[in-house]
């Protein structure tokens, strides 16, 4: 039986390409995934499985899929996906932790930038047939302090952006060495000093349950009035 891969959500076509170029038989199938019954019926014949987010990887799919070797997530996060499962019948799990980091880094900077200038009120105001050029001043964003909590991946990349529209970048990482905080070209801080200093908070943490709620109550009272947060 020829490898064969299965694409169970919607994938750019040039994904699907790069396996046909590796001579891979790939079958390109983007609702399957959320077909759970007619999943599990046809996942014996591959083995390799790639996907989003919306196919659900669960132990019932793991023991139907008789062949698989591999399971390829286009993406950072795994959760859609029964580890230890996979892991008993010997299935490599994989993810993209880098592809998309640019273009999570600079959405993040341009949300800093919509906040700064009110863009999506000022936006609406002005299709309104108004012209409130005194309710949208916004603020500049030079000179001000970006808190990063999280500086790994996407964090870095943010905070390396900061850096370069003249910002003053912090950050809260307990794995930031400070050599390479020193190479970003930011101050590590904890987190309590971040919450105190930053004009503009920006989150790049995976959830957990030492960041799930990381920014509560108690960490708003903390910080200066008008703080624009980003997550």
């Amino acid at each position: 039986m020829a490898p064969r891969v299965l694409v169970s959500d919607k994938l750019s076509p040039t994904a699907v390409q790069i396996f046909k170029d590796r001579g891979v038989e790939v079958d390109y199938l983007p609702d399957l995934g959320k077909d759970k019954e007619k999943l599990a019926e046809v996942i014996g014949q591959y083995y390799g499985l790639a996907i989003r987010s919306a196919t659900k990887v669960t132990e019932k799919l793991i023991n139907a899929a008789t062949n698989l070797k591999v399971i390829g997530r286009a993406g950072i996060g795994v959760d859609n996906v029964d580890i230890p499962a996979a892991r008993r019948k010997g299935i490599i799990v994989m993810n993209t932790p880098f592809g998309n980091s640019i273009t999570t880094a600079e959405h993040a900077v341009a949300m800093i930038f919509a906040l700064a200038r009110q863009i999506p009120e000022a936006n609406a105001s002005t299709h309104a047939g108004k012209w409130e050029k005194n309710r949208f001043m916004g603020v500049e964003i030079t000179g001000k302090t970006l808190g990063v909590i999280g500086c790994g991946n996407i964090g870095s990349i943010v905070a390396t952006r900061g850096v370069g529209l003249k910002m003053h970048v912090i950050a809260f990482d307990p794995f930031l060495s400070d050599s390479r905080a020193e190479e970003l070209g930011v101050d590590k801080v904890e987190l309590d000093e971040l919450f105190a200093r930053a004009d503009f908070i920006t989150l790049h943490t995976p959830l957990t349950d030492k960041t799930r709620n990381i920014i509560d109550a108690a960490a708003i009272a903390k910080m200066k009035k008008g703080v624009r947060i980003i997550n």
